[in-house]
């Protein structure tokens, strides 16, 4: 038997509750059923059973790394970004994708830059979390020049690509920097792939963004969209329509005021979940 069989069906056995899964990927592997294989691992990765300790980082050594050549490397790409994330020691998890973007580069295929691009934003955010903003930027505006020289990009790296943007400008509380770019990361993002935890926190980061922010005038495009319109979790966040209208007649020495007191209660805590 194939060592990436003998792997599937140890962990089936150890793991009984996951052992159809186990067993439909070792059946489509058999197969050589490279597209139908991709769709059922990224159902698999998605599970929250298998986010918990180091499973994803045992599935890419003894198995994905096995075929990782035959299927899309966009997907390729999006298997490894979730496969990191389960690196207790970010340098480890950089060190891995770093190895990830040379196999995409040996590759040679013609739009490689999609793929590479994904997975450097992910190094960007281990980077962004480590405290080292100056190396994070860098690979931003690389980011932003690849992105400005390729056409048809899929939707998933526009969305990372504009999240790590946000969550750099959060953490350099630049209040404009970071509504701009998380509604641009919404504009390329399926709402109904956000779980409720994260759209509130991110509704009402991009609230506090759009009172705190210089040169935000108008909140008619926050309002209309579907993650901060309406009732989130119990919380209705029309009330920005008329504080908008105050701060437009609001003496400036009172709205710096309250300005401040806003910004000493922005926790802008949103984290994860951010990357497709």
């Amino acid at each position: 038997m194939a060592a990436p069989l003998e792997f599937l069906e140890a962990q089936g056995s150890t793991r009984p509750e996951l052992a159809e899964w186990y067993a439909a990927l070792a059946d489509l592997y058999q197969r050589k059923l490279w597209h139908q294989l991709t769709l059922k691992l990224d159902q698999f990765l998605a599970l929250a059973v298998v986010q918990a300790g180091d499973a994803l980082i045992q599935l890419y050594t003894h198995f994905i790394s096995d075929f990782e050549s035959k299927i899309n490397l966009l997907k390729f790409a999006h298997f490894a970004v979730v496969v990191s994330r389960q690196y207790s020691d970010k340098d480890a998890g950089i060190s891995y994708l770093e190895g990830v973007i040379s196999k995409l580069r040996d590759t040679k295929e013609s739009r490689v830059e999609e793929p590479i691009l994904y997975v450097k934003m992910q190094i960007a955010s281990f980077l962004l979390e480590k405290g080292n903003q100056k190396e994070c930027k860098k690979l931003v505006d690389e980011g932003k020049t690849t992105l400005d020289s390729m056409d048809d990009v899929d939707p998933s790296v526009h969305s990372t690509y504009y999240w790590l943007c946000s969550q750099y400008h959060k953490v350099c509380q630049d209040y404009s920097e970071f509504y701009k770019n998380a509604l641009l990361y919404l504009a390329y993002t399926t709402v109904e792939s956000l779980s409720e935890p994260f759209k509130q926190n991110l509704a009402f980061d991009l609230s506090l963004a759009a009172l705190l922010g210089d040169n935000i005038y108008n909140f008619g495009e926050l309002l209309a969209h579907p993650i901060p319109c309406g009732n989130i979790g119990g919380v209705d966040l029309s009330y920005i329509a008329s504080v908008q209208l105050w701060q437009s007649s609001v003496l400036p020495g009172t709205l710096q005021s309250s300005r401040r007191r806003f910004e000493c209660a922005a926790c802008f805590g949103t984290e994860g979940e951010g990357t497709s």
